[in-house]
Formats: structure tokens, sequence, C-alpha cells
């Protein structure tokens, strides 16, 4: 099982390839308060993640966690559910909530991972114009890991 948290879908969604979090992973599960933040509205629209077939949204959990309280209620409820759950692996973005989610055990990836994938697997045609083309929407990641990722991914710089 795959638990998402609010940030990703945001960042995909800005793109308009929120699809690509489901052709790469799967049957997705986000927390109420995911689902919450996202309908919550801004600068970028999110679907109703309740109208999509693939995507399950499961209660919050009661929590009083000392390592976890200092999260934000999306990156809390995904890292907690997902340890409840069982979760295979956490889409989430934060760096200090990635630290928290692997020191407890689970498996972590980002947006970011999840453009890399999609290029692999030829669902996109370029990670580097995916991961810009975001950035020009307001999300931002290091330019240097997307230089370093769109290399791994055989994107050269034309100088």
């Amino acid at each position: 099982m795959v638990f998402c948290d609010t940030t990703p879908l945001i960042a995909l969604a800005s793109i308009d390839r929120l699809d690509l979090l489901h052709q790469v992973l799967g049957d997705i599960a986000v927390a109420q308060a995911v689902a919450e933040e996202c309908a919550q509205g801004g600068p970028i629209s999110v679907p109703a993640l309740r109208s999509l077939a693939w995507m399950t949204v499961y209660p919050d959990l009661p929590s009083d966690d000392a390592m976890i309280l200092d999260l934000d209620r999306g990156e809390k409820q995904t890292i907690l559910l997902a340890r409840h759950h069982g979760g295979d692996l956490v889409v989430i973005d934060e760096r200090r909530a990635r630290g928290l989610a692997e020191y407890l055990g689970l498996r972590v990836t980002g947006t970011l991972g999840i453009l890399a994938r999609a290029k692999a697997s030829g669902l996109i045609p370029s990670f580097r114009e995916a991961a810009v083309a975001m950035h020009d929407q307001g999300i931002y990641y290091s330019r240097g890991l997307i230089e370093r990722l769109a290399e791994r991914l055989g994107e050269i710089v034309a100088n």
C-alpha cells in the first residue's frame, strides 16, 4: 500500500499529471488530513481525491507520538497511517518528514522520484521539462538535484 502526502499531489496537479502517481505506483492511499488540505484550494487546484477511482481516503488516527508532533497534520497522518497499515511506500517531499519516515522504517520517495520513474517508463518525454514546469508553477526543488537526476536518466544539457 502506498501512502501519499499533500505536496506531491499539488506538485503533480500543477502540471496536470496527477495521473502519473497512479501509473507509476498503482492505487494510492491518503489521510483525511491530506484530502482536506487539497480541498482547501489555493493557487493550484487538486481534483477531489475521493472522486479518483485509484485513490482511497483513510480516517486520521489519534497521535501523541512526540517524534511526529512538530510535523504538519498531513505529514503526520501520512506517516501514522503508513505505519498502522503496513504501507510499502510513502510519497513525501518535506525533508524532515522524509527523514523521520525513513527512521521509522518506511520506504520513501518524493515527487521527483515519481517523475524519474515516469521518465524511465516512457510515461513522460522529459524529466527535466516536467520538473521545470512544476517550478514555473511555484513548486520548488533543488536545481542541483533536478540536474543530477536528469543526467542519471540520460537527459543531457545542450550547451
